[in-house]
């Protein structure tokens, strides 16, 4: 009887010290334990590094503009007069506790703003996060498409135009290598190196997604790609893998399974009606029936993906005589970032990053600088054998065979026209033009001219 009223006693003990202790812990709040902000050109991105997922809440005052912060349970240990705000819209960030136990952050705006936020669980560089995107609706809209640029001495014809997308940043670092390279760095150093060499070249012309440290979501790097009229994306990556064996780069193109996704959300959203299909002069989807929009978009899709896998196949060849190939042949993934509808795109894996002797490769300057240099070796290969129509480089083709720049085509059964102008690198507009003709029927035994591209 002794021994059980000692039991008795010491669970009751136990069970008021542990009704004692919950609420002290259920109180105990989290630290904002430091902050970072990472200004881009269409938002800024307001990072409060904390302990642990937090219940919060923002909204937009206006009278002046002012965002409001709101977190529960929650202490400030970082210092927010410590930010560099210039480029931001931030003009002041003020804080103090509320209800006690509560935080409050009110930012002080220059101009009004989009809100938006959101948490991100811990990483290989940081715990857990709360996210604050400041955005400019304004910064990466299309408005009109950029005017093609055109070569000083081309008499005219334009360039072609590649538009160069470095993987990851801001926040988002990629993967990171033993030594701590991250792949955010490497890859903007990579783009802008292949930047200055297609820039050197007579006849190209290279945009970057990004110039600096800071993250565009996936959409807006290929709307980026779009805006600048582009020939080609080509997207840059350092590869990475649980183990530290794996070596060798790497090329991407859109998959056939990504490719019939995306024509289903194209043509589920209907601002992507107006856009063109097949670049200017091609195709609008606009006011088009459900079954001839899905035909037409297949067939700019398809196009793409096939132009993808030449280009691509082009610059594995050159990667080939820099670095040790982890596949020899194009591999295909539906990777969001390479789903446009008509404009060639191409994610290009540099190597990995989680190898050590890569990973110092990836660091070099001089190595990036090769690497730079075989990947375009394969994209002047590819355009100078099939060029777009009306650049310098149709021109200087169209001259080293002679000025023989119109063919003759006798139509045969199955031919359509859409068929013979992807096949011959021009839109349909443009052969229907130049033969006289009023819609895109074609008939058996039929003859047309076809300009070379």
């Amino acid at each position: 009887m002794t021994i059980i009223r000692t039991l008795r006693t010491f669970m009751t003990t136990g069970m008021l010290a542990m009704l004692v202790i919950w609420p002290v812990a259920a109180l105990a709040g989290k630290d904002v334990e430091s902050v970072r902000i990472w200004p881009a050109p269409d938002h800024t991105r307001l990072v409060l590094d904390i302990a642990g997922k937090v219940e919060h809440n923002v909204f937009s005052l206006s009278g002046p503009s002012r965002l409001v912060i709101d977190m529960k349970d929650v202490t400030l240990k970082a210092d927010f007069s410590a930010l560099d705000l210039s480029g931001s819209p931030i003009q002041r960030i003020r804080s103090a506790p509320r209800n006690g136990n509560d935080l409050r952050v009110v930012l002080d705006l220059k101009s009004e703003i989009k809100p938006r936020s959101f948490q991100l669980e811990p990483n290989q560089q940081y715990g857990h996060r709360l996210v604050v995107d400041l955005i400019d609706e304004g910064g990466l809209k299309v408005q009109k498409p950029a005017k093609p640029t055109v070569t000083d001495n081309a008499n005219g014809k334009r360039d072609v135009i590649v538009v160069i997308d470095a993987g990851h940043g801001g926040e988002d670092p990629g993967a990171i290598g033993p030594r701590g390279t991250r792949e955010k760095d490497v890859v903007l150093s990579m783009a802008k190196t292949l930047q200055r060499i297609i820039d050197g070249k007579p006849g190209f012309t290279a945009k970057l997604t990004r110039t600096g440290d800071y993250y565009i979501d996936l959409r807006s790097r290929t709307l980026l790609a779009r805006k600048h009229n582009a020939d080609l994306f080509v997207s840059v990556h350092a590869d990475a893998f649980r183990t530290p064996q794996p070596r060798g780069a790497s090329v991407f193109a859109l998959s056939k399974r990504g490719a019939t996704s995306e024509s289903a959300r194209w043509l589920a959203q209907s601002e992507n009606r107006s856009d063109l299909i097949g670049g200017a002069g091609g195709v609008s989807l606009n006011g088009r029936d459900e079954m001839l929009a899905g035909v037409l978009l297949d067939l700019s899709m398809t196009a793409s993906i096939n132009s993808s896998l030449g280009i691509g196949s082009s610059i594995l060849g050159k990667l080939g005589n820099v670095t040790k190939l982890h596949k020899r042949g194009v591999e295909q993934a539906a990777f969001v970032v390479l789903k446009s509808p008509d404009i060639p795109s191409l994610l290009v894996e540099a190597g990995f990053i989680s190898n050590p002797q890569e990973e110092r490769n990836l660091a070099s300057s001089s190595y990036q600088r090769k690497l730079a240099n075989a990947v375009f070796d394969g994209i002047y290969d590819y355009f100078s054998d099939t060029p777009p129509p009306g650049t310098l480089l149709a021109a200087q083709k169209s001259s080293r065979q002679g000025g023989n720049s119109v063919s003759q085509y006798r139509i045969r059964r199955g031919d359509t026209l859409s068929d013979l102008a992807r096949e011959n690198q021009i839109s349909v507009n443009e052969l229907m033009r130049f033969n006289g003709l009023n819609n895109d029927r074609v008939m058996v035994g039929q003859t047309i001219r076809i300009p070379a591209s």
